[in-house]
């Protein structure tokens, strides 16, 4: 046969060249599935659909393997080639197996070379897989040189296929073969001789790993499950479906695959090399899901970094069953890529940034579908009801991953076209930035990719990705981790580390929904080295697994601060990421942590309090001060009929913080909202001083403490019931006299402060477009505060801790909301008016 199966990998004398071993090989092998481009046949053409043809051989041409007789010759071409590489890779085991015997022989001595276990460690395997292949060999190659149209060949694959078996203990194996022969290598003189003398004549010279020839060797196996796999592509593809042979090729073509599949899971896939036509190694160093700006709409685009080019490319919509495959959208080659510098990319598009009140919603939404999936996984509803909840989540999930990012993340190809991508974390838009830049110090060239090339790589991609899911909570399975639900309480201290002065802060980001956004700020330490912030923050999680810090440098410069608001300028001068385990830190106490980060250590402490824990209200066991006393123990002592720290409070919102982005919403440090509450509680005579001076979100988040720290709620635990059985009443008027009614019955302290509180949230509201705060987030921020039961009540209440937003708190909100959108109550108006029915609750 004068045709060799891809035989680019071939050198002038027929040896089969050993493909560079991808970096980091030699601890792990990774088969490559994606079939690599041969000159002269596509495996590709079979899987995807839409492959390239082949090049015509020996002028066969392609219109002309209709014919069987062609079909007949393809096949034994392939078969020949394939022959000539199984006898050179015959060989090459033999070659491995040398030095086992006489290393066997000495081990038995009083000088053995090798222990019988390390002997044992080097070579397992390896005979059984030559005898494999020798008895296939033996079998296969009379029927190629006796070819005819009666010869069947499917049953010595499908044969093969069924001992992979050997294979996989072969890879398992592999990592500690390769470190023992390494360790005797260098330990042992002798080993390293007869090793030699045996492998280095079977490698061509220069391919040995530091200077041996093992790995190389060893490489072997793993590089010939691949190539069979290709082998059955290309039968199956010259082979006519109703040919006894199609189906046991086709079986020992899923063997294979899913054989190839199962060792790729266990192995870390950017090792895998993709081979390029011109024989370069291309390594995936990262991948993941950003949303890009695209003729001015959102995006959802899956993002290749390779070693030497940057691929964008969108996962094709294609029928159930079929494989699936990206599609390029464009690829920048990191020789010509540049980030352009915020001045520079003043003609970049504007990003067009949704109202947080609609991301706001949109979560709420989510919230719901999620306490009705529980509901009906609880009562054991109908599967097809579930399912269709669960893609009502999805399809609002996915809104939310593609419309909340906006921070911009700048692509410039040299050659003059831009890219833009929006990041909701900068930790993450960092990542990328490092990633590129280190590879952009290797001496990169540049290059144009054919569009074979580009479609060998893009078609490498699906088997390559690291990541496979699009980020969000609906895409994990039920028994996977829901991640933490409630409040995390983080003190940021100090950091130490730093080279030289400079104006310092922290910012916190945590995973919700999916995708990772930034939760809390720490204030600019000037010009230190060791700065001490000692700032406490309490983040809301909604099922968050990590806690990511960012350490900024402040940049001052005007010239740098661009038009774009969310182009962050400050430089990351360190970031660093802990995974939230829920044992350690479900704990009453603080647990102490340092994150290093780039030689910088930051020292911060936490601690978590689940939803159910934080909403509990323990009755205080002081009658003096103000937090967690009962109202009507406040207002009595007080002479008043509104506590004075719900009046303060307000007063000084309503004063200076009501067109505040995110008021009520945005936490406050949580060390200023303690030092509020201690100087309440004390009665301390420099209240008012300190109120003007505190930061805005500090007083609203001491507004927010004090109704959560009563201990009972606002609304009342007796009433809470019916509070649940009137907002879930379908008739208006019944709702209406029902809801009014349930306002009557509260105590008039609870009452004269709920109807105060309800028109200052009103007033808030009215600034929504400057403040960003609709009546439905401040719903949600203060419905379960005023209807939350105490302690007894709740344990009735209690679900399940991931099922956060609970059947309880979404009527909670609801509550709120309907008195919050109703045209205003009067007091008096309320006692007077008896149309109301007035049965007792």
């Amino acid at each position: 046969a004068d045709f060799n199966y891809g035989a680019d990998e071939y050198d002038a004398e027929g040896n089969e060249e050993p493909k560079a071993l991808p970096e980091g090989s030699e601890t792990m092998p990774y088969i490559d599935e994606s079939p690599t481009m041969s000159p002269q046949l596509s495996a590709r053409g079979q899987e995807s659909g839409d492959g390239v043809s082949p090049t015509p051989i020996d002028g066969l041409g392609t219109g002309g393997e209709r014919d069987a007789g062609k079909g007949l010759e393809m096949r034994k071409l392939v078969l020949s080639g394939f022959l000539a590489s199984e006898e050179i890779y015959i060989n090459q085991l033999e070659a491995l197996l040398l030095p086992m015997k006489p290393l066997k022989a000495t081990a038995t001595t009083s000088q053995p070379v090798l222990t019988l276990q390390q002997i044992e460690t080097i070579f397992y395997k390896i005979q059984d897989i030559y005898e494999i292949h020798k008895e296939f060999y033996d079998s296969l190659c009379p029927k190629v040189q006796q070819w005819d149209s009666n010869i069947t060949m499917g049953h010595l694959f499908q044969k093969l296929a069924s001992q992979l078996g050997v294979y996989k203990a072969f890879v398992d194996n592999y990592k500690i073969a390769l470190e023992t022969a390494e360790k005797c290598s260098q330990s042992n003189y002798q080993f390293q001789k007869i090793s030699e003398v045996s492998w280095t004549g079977a490698v061509p010279r220069g391919r040995g790993c530091h200077g041996w020839a093992c790995p190389a060797l060893l490489y072997k196996p793993i590089d010939r499950v691949t190539r069979s796999t290709l082998v059955l592509h290309d039968l199956l593809k010259h082979t006519p479906a109703d040919h006894p042979d199609y189906p046991l090729l086709q079986d020992a073509l899923r063997i294979s695959q899913n054989f190839l599949s199962s060792i790729n899971e266990d192995i870390d896939p950017r090792r895998t090399a993709v081979t390029t036509p011109k024989g370069e190694t291309r390594q995936l160093v990262k991948d993941g899901f950003l949303v890009e700006l695209s003729e001015g709409s959102r995006k959802l685009r899956h993002v290749f970094l390779f070693t030497d080019v940057l691929l964008c490319a969108k996962l094709k919509k294609t029928a159930v069953g079929k494989h699936q495959q990206y599609d390029c959208k464009w690829y920048v080659p990191l020789a010509d890529l540049v980030f352009p510098s915020p001045e520079e990319s003043e003609h970049c598009p504007q990003v067009h940034v949704i109202p947080d009140h609609e991301l706001e919603d949109m979560k709420m939404k989510i919230s719901a579908i999620k306490s009705e999936v529980q509901k009906e996984k609880a009562n054991k509803g109908q599967s097809r009801a579930i399912e269709r909840l669960k893609k009502k989540m999805f399809e609002n999930e996915f809104w939310l991953l593609l419309n909340s990012p906006a921070i911009p993340f700048r692509i410039h190809n040299r050659n003059g076209k831009s890219y833009l991508f929006l990041l909701s974390s900068d930790y993450e838009r960092s990542e990328w930035r490092e990633a590129i830049q280190k590879l952009q110090k290797k001496d990169l060239q540049a290059f144009v990719l054919s569009s074979v090339e580009l479609q060998v790589l893009t078609g490498s991609c699906f088997k390559l990705r690291t990541v496979h899911n699009i980020p969000v909570t609906s895409n994990k399975d039920d028994d996977e981790s829901p991640g933490l639900y409630g409040f995390l309480h983080v003190i940021v201290h100090s950091a130490k580390g730093f080279k030289q002065s400079a104006n310092l802060y922290c910012t916190l980001e945590v995973d919700s929904f999916g995708y990772f956004v930034s939760k809390a700020k720490t204030r600019v330490f000037r010009d230190t080295t060791e700065p001490q912030w000692n700032e406490e923050f309490e983040i809301e999680l909604e099922g968050s697994q990590s806690l990511r810090i960012l350490c900024y440098e402040k940049c001052y410069d005007k010239t740098k601060l661009n038009k774009d608001n969310n182009e962050i300028v400050d430089k990351i001068m360190g970031k660093g990421q802990i995974q939230l385990d829920p044992q350690a830190v479900q704990t009453k106490n603080w647990h102490m942590d340092v994150i290093e980060m780039n030689g910088i250590k930051v020292e911060f402490s936490m601690k978590f309090t689940s939803r159910d824990m934080s909403l509990k209200r323990t009755p205080s066991k002081k009658q003096t001060g103000v937090f967690g006393v009962k109202i009507s123990v406040v207002t009595k002592r007080e002479r008043s009929k509104v506590p004075y720290i719900v009046r303060q409070c307000i007063e000084e919102v309503e004063k200076r913080g009501i067109e505040e982005v995110g008021i009520y919403r945005i936490s406050g440090v949580a060390t200023d909202i303690q030092a509020l509450k201690a100087v309440f509680d004390a009665n301390n005579k420099d209240i008012l001083v300190m109120l003007s001076d505190m930061d805005i979100n500090a007083i609203a988040g001491t507004l927010k403490l004090y109704f959560r720290e009563l201990p009972e709620p606002l609304l009342t635990d007796r009433l809470y019931p019916a509070f649940m059985e009137g907002i879930a009443l379908s008739d208006p008027a019944a709702k209406e006299n029902c809801m009014m009614h349930l306002l009557r019955s509260l105590p008039d302290p609870n009452l004269i402060t709920f109807l105060f509180l309800l028109e200052h949230l009103k007033r808030v509201a009215e600034k929504e477009p400057i403040n960003k705060m609709s009546l439905h987030n401040l719903a949600t921020v203060f419905g379960p505060t005023l209807l939350r039961p105490s302690e007894g009540e709740s344990k009735a209440h209690l679900t399940l801790a991931s099922d956060i937003w609970s059947h309880d708190v979404m009527a909670q909100v609801q509550v709120l909301l309907y008195y919050l959108q109703h045209p205003p109550i009067s007091f008096t108006e309320l006692k007077r008016n008896t149309l109301y029915f007035s049965t007792d609750v």
